[in-house]
């Protein structure tokens, strides 16, 4: 095991929720462990039809050690509620496990992961695929559109409808069958127009729900 050879080495060869979750603490795969808290992997049941997939942990995640307990996923509860899908079984992770940040003015300011974190957390978020085996997965924002769909992959452009998995990308005994891109709940608290951009949200999510049925 080498420290920034990526992931690979720590990831259990036959992963399940728990072993992943004993198993990412250790994990040297990148930098970002450093000056992270936690390794923050997924929460929720195995064998759950619903994976949600966002970008990185923020500061509420790191210190808790778990994944949307922060403002972005207090708001991710709301739009889930409001378009039918809170009482609907999900796994909740994120395409990167540490949170990657700078100091500024006294706290902890989130920097984007680059594509080589993404890359070297990769194995990760294959256990977790395979562990959890979900029928579609809601990438939530470009972090995470771009680490399934390639970096050609946009937003505005593609959020809001069923798009095939692509299974030709990743080696998974049983790849999920379709995924429904949309914007980061992150990104709607940050918006100037945020009713306008929350009211996105939910519809997109609606197509999850009645995609789940």
């Amino acid at each position: 095991m080498h420290e920034g050879d990526g992931a690979q080495a720590w990831v259990p060869p036959h992963p399940t929720v728990p072993s992943l979750h004993a198993a990412v603490q250790d994990c040297r795969g990148c930098e970002l462990y450093r000056d992270a808290t936690h390794a923050v992997m997924g929460d929720g049941p195995s064998g759950a039809a619903l994976m949600l997939l966002g970008e990185q942990p923020g500061d509420r995640e790191d210190g808790e050690g778990r994944p949307f307990v922060g403002p972005a996923g207090r708001l991710l509860d709301e739009a889930l509620a409001a378009s039918g899908l809170a009482e609907v079984p999900a796994y909740r992770t994120n395409v990167v496990k540490h949170f990657r940040h700078e100091r500024g003015a006294g706290k902890r300011i989130h920097k984007t992961p680059s594509t080589w974190h993404v890359a070297a957390c990769e194995p990760w978020l294959l256990g977790e695929l395979e562990a959890v085996a979900p029928t579609g997965v809601v990438v939530l924002g470009a972090t995470a559109g771009k680490a399934i769909l390639g970096p050609s992959f946009r937003v505005g452009a593609q959020r809001g409808r069923r798009l095939e998995w692509p299974a030709d990308r990743f080696a998974l005994r049983r790849p999920p069958v379709w995924l429904v891109a949309t914007a980061h709940p992150s990104a709607v608290l940050r918006s100037r127009q945020r009713d306008e951009d929350l009211a996105a949200l939910v519809a997109d999510l609606s197509v999850v729900r009645e995609l789940i049925g």
